[in-house]
């Protein structure tokens, strides 16, 4: 029998949360955090469903990420959008500015006669859920609803209770990662210089500006090339109508001014 600790956790309840800790502080890739989160407390809380959702409550909309474990795809944001319309009983709670961790059966008498209900339990089995709110965070407010079969128990609010602070700063880990992230492709954008000049020359027209680059007649071109001079003299007409130029000397300069030929 596992020795109990405060608020009837369990020794194994405060083992999981270290190694969720080290987990998240382990992993560099924002896009794939919240999926080792939920995979975790899937593990944890045998669930059929992990949601995390952010929900923009003046605008009344929402976008979110699931799993079941697997990921349910675009198709989970749809059914946030939805959600909010029909007022599920976490969307006023959460616009309340309650904070505390909730069993939807604690906010509604009517849970299992809604569309709320009916459409967890068809889709993913699930016949009950759990609000874990994430105070603290900028812009639209964010949450995890977990869902399972079979009711939640006190035990499992304390334990979500218990792991909310360890949640709501792995949203900001992630956040953090983000912003770093973006902050060191514009850095190593700004260190690569600008984008090569765009144009529409052909492979064999730029070779053919390259080499009269270097000083090459159109002779010269031809042997190098091992073409006719007729054929590069019609690439050099293309390369000079392209560049809106109209002789040899015009055309070189206006290559290297836009950066086409060293």
């Amino acid at each position: 029998m596992p020795e109990r600790q405060g608020h009837g956790l369990r020794a194994w309840d405060y083992e999981f949360m270290l190694d969720l800790t080290m987990a998240v502080l382990e992993h560099d890739d924002p896009e794939s955090l919240w999926h080792l989160v939920s995979a975790h407390l899937v593990d944890a809380l045998g669930l059929n469903t992990v949601v995390f959702a952010s929900i923009d409550l003046r605008r009344a909309r929402g976008e979110a990420r699931g799993w079941a474990p697997r990921s349910l795809g675009q198709g989970v944001n749809e059914v946030v959008q939805r959600r909010v319309r029909q007022h599920h009983p976490l969307v006023p709670y959460l616009a309340s500015g309650a904070h505390h961790p909730v069993i939807v059966r604690e906010l509604t008498d009517r849970w299992r006669e809604s569309a709320w209900y009916s459409e967890a339990r068809r889709d993913f089995g699930t016949t009950q859920q759990l609000g874990i709110p994430l105070p603290g965070a900028d812009g639209p407010q964010g949450g995890l609803v977990l869902g399972r079969t079979g009711d939640f128990s006190e035990h499992d609010l304390a334990f979500a209770t218990r792991i909310q602070p360890l949640l709501t700063a792995a949203d900001r880990h992630i956040r953090e990662l983000r912003r770093l992230r973006e902050l060191r492709r514009l850095r190593e954008a700004a260190a690569a210089g600008p984008a090569p000049p765009r144009h529409d020359l052909t492979p064999r027209e730029l070779t053919v500006l390259v080499l009269l680059a270097e000083g090459l007649t159109a002779s010269g071109i031809a042997r190098r090339l091992a073409i006719s001079p007729h054929t590069v003299n019609r690439h050099l007409e293309k390369v000079y109508r392209k560049l809106g130029t109209n002789n040899r000397v015009s055309t070189v300069l206006t290559a290297k001014h836009a950066g086409i030929v060293p």
